[in-house]
C-alpha cells in the first residue's frame, strides 16, 4: 500500500488540478471553435446572403429606371437612337445581374444547409431557395414579356399603350419587389436566431469555465489547510533551528522524527549545519585567495551575492608592467613564478594600504577598484591616485630588483609601470555561471581603465586617470591636463590627466613643466604649431625625459609633412598610426 506522504498528496492534488485544467481547456477550445465557426458563418454567410438579395431589389430598380430612359429617348423628336441603344444595353446588363445576386444568394444558402457542423434551421432555409428561385425565374418570365411588348409599342409610336405597358411592369416589378423583401425578411430572421445560437453557446461556455475554477479554487484551499497542520509542528522546529544558525549557533542539530519530506528536510538541515561549520574552518584560508572584505561580503552579507547586480559609480584602476613579457621569455617555470610573485606582491602592498580592493591578476597586469560598500564615495578617486603613486615609486625600486632575481647584471630601459585610472558608473555584483561566481566590476569605467592604461605607452607617462577622478581627487593630488583621446570602443573624446604627484609636493622644475606643457597645449589646440613646440621644447628643458612633452614635440614635427583635416577638433585616437 502506496504510504500517505506529503510528496503522494501534493502529486495526486497537482494531477486532480492538471486534469481539470485539461478539461477546461479542451472544453474552451472546442467551444471557442464553434463559436468562431457560428461568427463566421454569420459573417460570410448569412450576412452575405442578405445583401445578395438586398443587391437584387437594386438592380431590379436600376433595371425599371434603363427601362423609363430608354423610353424617354424614342419619344424625342427627333428619338435618340444611341442613347435607345445604350439603355437597352443597360436593361440586359442589369437583368444579368440579377441572375447572379439570385444565384450567389442561393449558393450561400445550400452552404449553410451541406454545413452539418452549426445548428441552423434546413427546412426554413431550403424554403428561402426555393422562394429566391421562384421569384427570379417570375422576374425574368414576366418583366421579360412585358418588356418584349414595349419595344413595338416604341417603334410604332403608340403612347397610350407604352404607358399602359409601362404601368403593367411598374406593378409587376413593386410586386416582385414586395416579395424579394419578404424574402429578406426570412432571412434576417435566420440570422437573428443564429446569432441567439451563438450567444447561447458563449455563455455556457463561460459557464463552464467559471465552474471549473471554482471546483480548482476549492480543491486548493482544502489541500493547503490539510498540509498546513500535518507539517505545521516540525517546521517550527526546523524554524527554530534556523534562527539558532542565523545567530551564530552551529553545535546543535535537529532530532529526525518523521520519515516524510519533513524528515528529510531535517536530515538535510543538520547536514548544512555540518558543512556551514566545515566553511567556517576554512573561511581564514579562503580569504588568501580573495580580499577578506569581499569573503566577509559573500559570506555575511546578502548584497554581495545578489546576481543581478547594481549601478554603482566606482574607481578603477588597472596596472602592467611594460616589458615584462619580452622580460619573461625563456626563464624557467620556478624563475617566472618566484618572480611574478614578487612584482605582484610588490604592486598590491600599495593597493591594500589604500583601502583598495584587488579584482584579479591577468598575467603581470593588476585590476582593482574603489567604491562603496568597502570606501566611501568621496573618498575613492583620491585613495585610487594615492595607490597610483606609490606604485610607480615601486616600480622604479623594482627595476633595481629585478636583475638580481633574474640572475642578469641589467634589464631594459623601457621596463616600467604603466598605470590607468578611471572613475564612472558601472556594473558591480556577483557575475559568473552556477558553477563558480565572482565579484567584479564591470562598465565603460572599466574599460576606460584599461585604455589608459595601455595610453600610457604614447605619451611616456607612468599613471594617466579620466576627467572624474581628477575632478573628484584635485584638492589633495596633483595633476596636468595631457590631451584629449578617443579610445578605441568609442566616438566620443575623453579628456586624460597625468597623475603628478602630491599637493605641495613638486619641486620648481615640475611646476614650471605644468606651466609650459599647459601653454604647449593650448597652443596646439589653437593649431599655433610654432608656438606649442615652442612651449613643450620648454617644459623639455626642465623636465628633459617628460614623456607627454616628447610625444607632442613628435607628433608636431609630424603635421608640418601632414597637416590635420580641418575639421580636426584636437582630439587623439588611441589606433591612430
Amino acid at each position: 500500500m502506496l504510504r500517505p506522504t506529503i510528496r503522494n498528496q501534493i502529486l495526486g492534488i497537482a494531477m486532480g488540478l492538471i486534469v481539470l485544467m485539461a478539461i477546461t481547456s479542451m472544453l474552451s477550445t472546442v467551444m471557442a471553435r464553434r463559436i468562431a465557426h457560428q461568427l463566421d458563418e454569420l459573417t460570410t454567410k448569412y450576412v452575405e446572403a442578405y445583401g445578395h438579395l438586398a443587391r437584387m431589389n437594386i438592380r431590379s430598380l436600376e433595371q425599371a429606371l434603363a427601362v423609363r430612359r430608354m423610353v424617354i429617348a424614342r419619344t424625342q423628336s427627333p428619338p435618340d437612337e444611341a442613347a435607345v441603344a445604350e439603355q437597352q444595353k443597360i436593361y440586359e446588363t442589369k437583368g444579368q445581374d440579377i441572375d447572379q445576386e439570385a444565384n450567389a444568394a442561393r449558393s450561400l444558402i445550400n452552404a449553410i444547409i451541406t454545413d452539418m457542423s452549426t445548428a441552423s434551421d434546413d427546412a426554413r432555409l431550403g424554403r428561402i431557395d426555393d422562394r429566391i428561385e421562384t421569384l427570379n425565374n417570375d422576374l425574368r418570365r414576366y418583366l421579360g414579356e412585358e418588356h418584349k411588348r414595349l419595344l413595338p409599342l416604341l417603334e410604332a409610336g403608340n403612347l397610350a399603350e407604352v404607358r399602359a405597358s409601362l404601368a403593367r411592369t411598374e406593378a409587376l416589378r413593386d410586386e416582385l419587389n414586395q416579395k424579394v423583401d419578404e424574402v429578406r425578411k426570412d432571412m434576417l430572421a435566420q440570422v437573428r436566431a443564429d446569432a441567439a445560437v451563438t450567444a447561447r453557446d458563449q455563455q455556457r461556455a463561460i459557464l463552464i469555465s467559471v465552474v471549473l475554477t471554482a471546483l480548482a479554487a476549492i480543491l486548493g484551499l482544502l489541500f493547503s489547510f490539510f498540509v498546513s497542520t500535518g507539517i505545521a509542528r516540525p517546521v517550527r522546529r526546523l524554524l527554530e533551528g534556523t534562527r539558532a544558525v542565523e545567530a551564530g549557533r552551529l553545535d546543535g542539530s535537529i532530532d529526525v522524527t518523521t520519515r516524510d519530506e519533513i524528515g528529510q528536510l531535517t536530515t538535510a538541515f543538520n547536514k548544512m549545519v555540518e558543512q556551514l561549520r566545515h566553511k567556517e574552518r576554512i573561511r581564514e584560508t579562503f580569504g588568501r585567495y580573495i580580499d577578506p572584505r569581499v569573503v566577509e561580503g559573500l559570506i555575511e552579507k546578502h548584497s554581495l551575492t545578489a546576481t543581478d547586480g547594481q549601478r554603482r559609480v566606482m574607481t578603477v584602476l588597472f596596472c602592467d608592467m611594460k616589458g615584462f613579457t619580452s622580460l619573461s621569455e625563456g626563464m624557467t617555470p620556478q624563475g617566472l613564478v618566484k618572480v611574478m610573485n614578487h612584482y605582484l606582491s610588490t604592486m598590491s602592498g600599495p593597493i591594500r594600504s589604500h583601502q583598495g580592493i584587488i579584482d584579479k591578476y591577468i598575467g603581470d597586469a593588476i585590476m582593482a577598484y574603489w567604491g562603496p560598500p568597502f570606501n566611501e564615495g568621496a573618498e575613492q578617486a583620491r585613495l585610487a591616485c594615492l595607490a597610483a603613486i606609490d606604485m610607480a615609486d615601486r616600480g622604479t625600486a623594482l627595476r633595481t630588483e629585478l636583475p638580481e632575481l633574474l640572475g642578469v647584471r641589467s634589464v631594459p630601459s623601457e621596463c616600467d609601470v604603466r598605470i590607468g585610472v578611471a572613475t564612472g558608473e558601472v556594473l558591480v555584483g556577483s557575475i559568473g555561471s552556477e558553477f563558480m561566481m565572482s565579484y567584479t566590476v564591470m562598465g565603460d569605467a572599466v574599460n576606460l581603465a584599461s585604455r589608459l592604461e595601455g595610453a600610457n605607452k604614447i605619451y611616456g607617462s607612468h599613471a594617466l586617470v579620466s576627467e572624474a577622478t581628477m575632478k573628484a581627487a584635485a584638492d589633495t593630488i596633483e595633476f596636468r591636463e595631457v590631451d584629449r583621446l578617443v579610445v578605441v570602443g568609442q566616438t566620443r573624446p575623453v579628456t586624460v590627466f597625468e597623475v603628478i604627484g602630491r599637493k605641495g609636493d613638486l619641486s620648481p622644475a615640475q611646476l614650471t613643466l605644468l606651466k609650459r606643457y599647459s601653454e604647449g597645449l593650448a597652443a596646439y589646440r589653437d593649431r599655433h604649431w610654432d608656438h606649442a613646440l615652442q612651449a613643450f621644447r620648454e617644459a623639455l628643458e626642465a623636465v628633459p625625459a617628460d614623456g607627454p612633452s616628447m610625444a607632442f614635440v613628435k607628433r608636431i614635427d609630424g603635421f608640418k609633412t601632414n597637416p590635420p583635416a580641418d575639421a580636426w577638433d584636437g582630439s587623439w585616437y588611441l589606433d591612430h598610426k
